[in-house]
């Protein structure tokens, strides 16, 4: 499945999306950023809260595919610029983290 997959169905909000082709091939939802950076796969859609420019440097780390935020999570300038140097697609929707996970779990796993 792709960025632009969840986009269009999920129709989430486009903060900064760089790459639309990007693979995402699991998902992992935790707003704790130091249990987050042990579990969270390359290629995976990372959904959470958490909303300050740790949250990218996470993202990079473990070459997430994007970052989802729930519950229509403020998010900041200085997230967005490090986000766009970084090269990370920021994803939002005012879903709860546990509806989003539900959906793109049917997405991933809908035989």
């Amino acid at each position: 499945m792709k960025i632009n997959d969840i986009i269009s169905s999920l129709e989430l909000e486009e903060v900064n999306v760089c790459c639309r082709d990007r693979e995402i091939e699991n998902a992992y939802t935790g707003d704790l950023l130091s249990w987050v950076m042990t579990r969270l796969d390359a290629n995976c859609a990372w959904i959470t809260i958490m909303n300050n420019v740790n949250v990218i440097a996470v993202a990079s780390l473990c070459d997430a595919s994007c970052i989802i935020f729930t519950e229509n999570a403020e998010i900041s300038d200085d997230v967005i610029e490090k986000a766009k140097a970084q090269n990370i697609n920021l994803l939002r929707t005012e879903k709860s983290s546990f509806e989003i996970s539900y959906l793109i779990g049917k997405m991933l796993y809908a035989k």
